[in-house]
């Protein structure tokens, strides 16, 4: 184990609950549309860490860290601004079931809309697996859905763990100590699952040994709302471009280390994006900006279309204008 992992373990292990997560729940748009929610501040309190407001708001270790890089994680201060990236670009392809965005480490879950009501988007932040334990992608399907399951930890896991100078039991019962938490959905991949934890100051990172961890107040809500059956789709889509109200956005997450080949080094994962958002209408694109949006890869939608950054432009110009022609005081 790695020093950060030890240092990080104490903190998770240090650190108190924060109470229950505000799911993200959205009307799902119309097709052509892509981009929902929307970015927002909000004040830390004295007893705040970074990670209380994430898991508050529905959000990660990372969406949270990237997206304040000037506030300590652990001490933001009482009275700084937290900015709140609770805005995203649907991943690209079909919307059903669940859609789980490795990098973003990000699941959306698109429920078959009850009669009459319109239909929705959930999303929750997640863990997934450590590179030398890498969450695998394709497409699968909800078998089981077990409550308070018993962890039968592979031989792998003992091992690593023995090394560590940890022992651990063939067999896990239910519990504080059981790394699957309160629930559990099983996976057609073999020991591979949708569960919960018991260490939910680490979602929003890469910590496991490959299965998916989402909050435990997520994981219920999720439990017991999808059905058995439910098809689920691990994408790796690092860079998602999409619309909204005619302006072209793009979503930049850093590559998974594993998956970074010369074309990603290239940026052609972006460019590829947005042709594919591009190839019904088409828009001017402002090729810089979407270079610094990969620069800096905050997980953010920013538009990137030429006539928005015009509009954009032209309404600052004339606030500008008014301002100076505002009497001194």
């Amino acid at each position: 184990m790695t020093a950060y992992f030890r240092v990080f373990t104490v903190f998770l292990l240090l650190a108190a609950s924060s109470g229950a997560a505000s799911a993200h729940s959205y009307p799902l748009p119309e097709p052509g549309i892509d981009v929902i929610g929307s970015v927002q501040t909000v004040t830390a309190h004295a007893n705040d860490t970074l990670l209380d407001i994430a898991r508050r708001y529905g959000l990660g270790f990372e969406d949270i860290k990237r997206a304040n890089p000037e506030l300590d994680i652990w001490i933001p201060g009482s009275g700084s601004p937290v900015l709140l990236p609770t805005q995203y670009i649907l991943p690209e392809g079909p919307r059903e079931g669940i859609v789980i965005n490795l990098p973003e480490m990000r699941l959306f879950y698109f429920p078959p809309p009850a009669k009459d009501q319109p239909a929705e988007v959930i999303t929750y932040p997640l863990s997934i697996g450590r590179r030398e334990w890498s969450t695998p992608f394709g497409d699968s399907v909800i078998t089981t859905k077990v409550k308070d399951p018993v962890w039968f930890p592979p031989e792998s896991v003992r091992k690593e763990h023995a090394a560590d100078g940890r022992l651990l039991a063939s067999r896990v019962e239910p519990g504080p100590d059981n790394p699957l938490g309160k629930y559990a959905l099983g996976l057609n991949l073999p020991g591979y699952y949708i569960h919960g934890t018991n260490r939910p100051y680490g979602i929003g990172l890469r910590v496991t040994h490959g299965c998916l961890r989402l909050y435990p107040e997520d994981i219920e809500t999720l439990f017991n709302t999808v059905p058995v059956g439910t098809r689920v789709r691990l994408v790796n889509q690092p860079y998602k471009a999409g619309w909204r109200d005619g302006t072209l956005y793009l979503e930049v997450h850093d590559p998974l280390e594993e998956t970074t080949a010369e074309n990603e080094k290239n940026h052609s994962g972006a460019v590829s994006a947005i042709v594919t958002a591009t190839r019904d209408r088409t828009s001017p694109i402002v090729w810089e900006r979407v270079q610094a949006i990969i620069t800096r890869a905050s997980g953010m939608p920013v538009p990137i279309s030429a006539d928005h950054l015009e509009a954009e432009a032209i309404a600052s110009s004339m606030r500008r204008t008014d301002a100076s022609s505002l009497p001194n005081e």
